[in-house]
């Protein structure tokens, strides 16, 4: 699906701009309000925030996924989140005006952009139900079935961060 929106956003001429971030440099901080929505094109991110001194990774972009600071995104506030390239990274951007008129140009459109949001809604709460209730060893193996990409495109300490479990605890479980 993220393809699909992807190509028709391409196809349209609808993207409104560009970047290229470094590895280590930061597409969003706190206190920042985000107008964009970013296709990756290349590289990876990640979405995390600080409690005091630790960080908690909260989800991932790779190549083909779409990534911003949701909630401000959304609420049109700040956001608590950092975004921060894992890789070097090539992103298109839309703005979100120009995103929800691009969305409101066909009923297919809306369709597809309404079952993305279901799709999301639905990650989000199975995430929050693996935090509250799984062991770590089958949050483990939930995120390796549903995305086995990302041990390939994320170092291992961030995904321990993303499972909340130590890198050594992730070590242990990659070995058994």
């Amino acid at each position: 699906m993220i393809d699909i929106l992807a190509e028709n956003i391409s196809a349209s001429g609808s993207w409104t701009g560009q970047k290229t971030l470094r590895r280590g440099e930061f597409l969003s901080l706190p206190g920042d309000v985000e107008t964009d929505l970013y296709y990756v094109k290349s590289g990876s991110l990640r979405v995390f925030m600080t409690d005091g001194e630790d960080e908690h990774c909260v989800r991932f972009g790779y190549r083909g996924s779409f990534i911003t600071a949701l909630d401000s995104y959304m609420a049109v506030e700040p956001t608590v989140y950092f975004i921060q390239a894992l890789k070097a990274c090539e992103l298109k951007s839309i703005r979100k005006d120009a995103f929800l008129k691009f969305i409101e140009t066909s009923a297919s459109m809306r369709k597809l952009y309404g079952r993305l949001l279901e799709v999301l809604v639905c990650q989000q709460m199975e995430r929050e139900r693996d935090l509250l209730t799984s062991s770590p060893k089958e949050r483990y193996e939930r995120v390796l079935k549903r995305s086995p990409q990302l041990f390939q495109e994320v170092p291992h300490k961030y995904i321990a961060s993303y499972l909340r479990m130590t890198p050594e605890t992730l070590s242990r479980m990659k070995k058994c």
